[in-house]
């Protein structure tokens, strides 16, 4: 247990710290013991600090992936009420804004990828720009820019780019209302002209993986899955763009602090009043922002479709969902017995809306929203559906992955890329990245284990594990 926080159990799934000093609300955890124990101070630290924000409801709450971040924890999640001086924050999304991933139904069996895997490894790694600073072969010019902004996924599909039916796969149905292009500074536009479907670096990825065991068959057919069945995912957000947006808002909520009134506990919880003229510029920009990454994700798509054409001409890639994990999004929810639209942070954590959520495509209403919980490099990934009690545990939030377990410095003095490609490789798994040292940063060992992350979330209420699945190619930065 944390040697300077008070944890108090709840449950065997959740940990609060109550309120203490400027904390206005107390900090929720749910994880069990061993990802408890694992958890830096850092985390719960960052989680009180949340907690003292204005205008904050309810409560700050960490996923059960929480690593430490800037400002927020990754994993965190937090709402603030706009009518009691809830403020928003940069930090509180992060610097990719609307890093997501995305499930593709492949409509072929793992036998069928098998025999082509290879082919298919290097037909996808020639054909997905990938790695820092790559580049694709779409040129925005400002007038395609402020159009891709304002249009996210659906204007990538009017550009041809895939099919008008992904977008009622997509969350916001691929576009983000309120974005304001013009709040986009000109160098985040400049980073972003040559980097529209682009997977980038880090822990961004495209997999083909297999379903290897299907927990709940009734939401698995609903969801279209059925075990061996072969299914794409793919993770990477804004890009340059989005780390810009963040970057710049960042600075400017440090100077307008003292302004608001705000004492900010860490000048990385940089912060503006969701009423106030910066935080709606931040709003503005950040809603472009996350069109830009639904495009870059559905012109990703449209690259991935063309490719197994050519390699597997049987396959049919339909969406099963698409869902961001570091965004800020308006939403109703009950507090104290009454309805209340509320300003929702997610930062490294999933939206989990419980079944009847009108927010769900029809087709999927009835069994909840795809949760799309990725591994890390080499191990399983897992779907789950959001549940209706999620409402009350954490704004309808889940994890989004496995959360690191150590930095990427510390993993490339453990491991070597090479050898990680050559382990994995007599596993069955094909790496292609270019660069060795990208591939030990993102090391299997850097990472919590992803089944304890999803049982934990599973077990907390925050959603109900549907289906899991083990990588077969990764194309990765």
């Amino acid at each position: 247990m944390s040697a300077r926080y008070p944890l108090i159990r709840e449950s065997e799934y959740s940990w609060r710290i109550d309120p203490t000093g400027n904390m206005r609300v107390p900090a929720i955890t749910y994880a069990d013991e061993t990802l408890i124990r694992e958890m830096d101070d850092k985390v719960f630290e960052q989680l009180c600090n949340v907690a003292s924000l204005p205008g904050i409801v309810q409560a700050a709450y960490a996923m059960p992936d929480a690593h430490w971040g800037y400002g927020f924890p990754i994993g965190g999640v937090a709402a603030f009420d706009p009518d009691e001086g809830g403020i928003v924050s940069a930090g509180g999304v992060g610097f990719d804004i609307s890093c997501g991933v995305r499930a593709l139904r492949t409509g072929v069996s793992i036998d069928e990828i098998e025999p082509v895997k290879k082919q298919l490894a290097d037909a996808l790694f020639r054909h997905v720009p990938v790695g820092v600073g790559s580049t694709g072969r779409i040129h925005l010019n400002d007038k395609g820019m402020q159009a891709m902004l304002r249009g996210g996924a659906q204007w990538a599909v009017e550009q041809g780019f895939g099919d008008p039916a992904d977008l009622e796969h997509i969350e916001e149905r691929g576009c983000m209302r309120g974005a304001v292009p013009e709040e986009v500074s000109e160098r985040a536009r400049n980073r972003q002209q040559d980097e529209m479907g682009t997977l980038g670096s880090g822990n961004h990825y495209l997999e083909v993986q297999r379903v290897a065991e299907i927990y709940d068959q009734r939401i698995a057919t609903a969801f279209g899955l059925k075990e061996n069945d072969a299914v794409v995912f793919i993770h990477c957000g804004s890009r340059g763009l989005g780390h810009q947006i963040g970057t710049e808002f960042l600075k400017y909520m440090v100077m307008a602090a003292g302004k608001h009134g705000i004492v900010l506990p860490d000048r990385e919880l940089a912060c503006a009043p969701i009423n106030s003229e910066l935080g709606q510029s931040y709003l503005g920009a950040m809603r472009a922002g996350i069109n830009c990454a639904l495009a870059n994700r559905q012109i990703i798509t449209h690259l991935t479709r063309e490719v197994f054409a050519d390699v597997v001409p049987n396959a049919d890639l339909t969406l099963l969902f698409d869902v961001s994990h570091n965004t800020c999004k308006v939403e109703d929810h009950l507090v104290e017995g009454r309805q209340r639209k509320l300003y929702v942070h997610r930062k490294g954590a999933t939206r989990a809306f419980g079944p009847g959520n009108r927010e769900i495509p029809e087709t999927l209403r009835a069994v909840g929203q795809p949760v799309l919980i990725g591994g890390s490099m080499g191990t399983e990934s897992h779907i789950l559906a959001g549940s209706v009690e999620g409402a009350g545990l954490s704004f309808n939030s889940a994890c989004h992955g496995a959360g690191r377990a150590m930095s990427r410095h510390q993993a490339t003095k453990r491991w070597r890329g090479r050898a990680l490609v050559d382990e994995l490789a007599d596993r069955g798994i094909i790496i292609r990245s270019p660069s060795m040292r990208g591939v030990a940063e993102e090391a299997p060992g850097a990472y919590k284990d992803v089944r304890a992350v999803v049982d934990a979330a599973e077990k907390a209420g925050l959603a109900h594990k549907v289906a899991r699945l083990e990588p077969r190619v990764c194309i990765k930065g």
